[in-house]
Formats: structure tokens, sequence, C-alpha cells
């Protein structure tokens, strides 16, 4: 059981840094195929493999990570195309430049946004990690919303197969 749970932090830990990575058809997966892991057991493992990945991504949004030079965008010349796009998010980037402010005014709001979002993945979770960089979010409270949020979301999932199984069989 215990090569199971590594590979799962392992793979828990990719999917955190790597996107295209799904982590709940594995989980899924591994449940089905090998039922006598306990869904605790996986949705710890795979809880600290995704804090721990996304924690890459919440120093990159503080600052603390510095990103290699080819993420960097260089200046471009304004064209025409350019700017009609520029002209078209105009008011998304206004948007997220509010959603950060008010953040940042009131730190319990991204608590929450933060907290339902590494359970229910809505807002994604991605964003908000990102935006808990950016608002300074302290990091005990980062890991610790992320670890029990992500814990219960992967500890239910894990538990899906068995509780659909009962029903239908």
């Amino acid at each position: 059981m215990l090569p199971w749970l590594c590979l799962t932090l392992g793979i828990a830990f990719g999917s955190a840094v790597v996107p295209f990575v799904s982590i709940e058809l594995f989980v899924i997966g591994l449940a089905t195929q090998q039922p006598q892991i306990s869904c605790l057991l996986l949705g710890a493992a795979v809880a600290v493999g995704q804090v721990g990945g996304k924690l890459l991504y919440y120093y990159a949004g503080r600052g603390s990570i510095h990103l290699p030079a080819f993420l960097h965008r260089r200046p471009r010349p304004l064209t025409a195309r350019r700017a009609r796009w520029e002209l078209r998010t105009k008011r998304v980037r206004a948007w997220v430049e509010t959603v950060r402010a008010k953040c940042e005014e009131h730190p319990h709001w991204m608590l929450g946004t933060y907290s339902v979002s590494s359970v229910v993945g809505l807002p994604p979770y991605m964003a908000t990690v990102v935006l808990a960089g950016l608002v300074r979010m302290r990091l005990s409270t980062f890991v610790g919303a992320g670890l029990v949020g992500r814990f219960i979301r992967f500890s239910l999932l894990a538990a899906s197969p068995a509780l659909f199984a009962g029903w239908f069989l």
C-alpha cells in the first residue's frame, strides 16, 4: 500500500505543477483498482502533493520566485490587432484588479474564496493560489486551508467508486 501512496503523492505534486495531468482520474482509477487503500490515506497523500506543488505558484505570485527568462513577455509594438484586444480585455483586467484590491482589503474574503476553491474547484484552484500569493496570504493559512480543503475533496473522490458500487450492486 505504501508504494501506491508514494506514487499518488508524486503524481499529485506533478499535477499541481503541470495542470494538464488529471489527478482526479488517477484517484478514481486507483480507488477502483486498489479498494484496500483507505480513502482517507489516499485523500491525505493527494492533499499533501497538491498543496506542495501549488506552493511554487503561491511563491511566484508573491514574487519570491523569479520566473525564467523565456516566461517573461518582451515588449512588442502596439499593432492595430493588439490595440483591439487590449480594448476588449480592459473590463476583465479591471475586474481582476478590483478583486485583488478587495482581497487585500478584506483578508477573510480571500480565505473564504481560497477555502471554497480548494474543496469545490470553483473559482479555479490555480487562480486562487496565485491570487493568494499576490495578496500576501500568510503561508500557514495558505497551507492549512489548502490541506483541509484538498483532503476533503480527494477523500470524497476516492470514496466515490465504492459508494456508487454500493448503490448499483
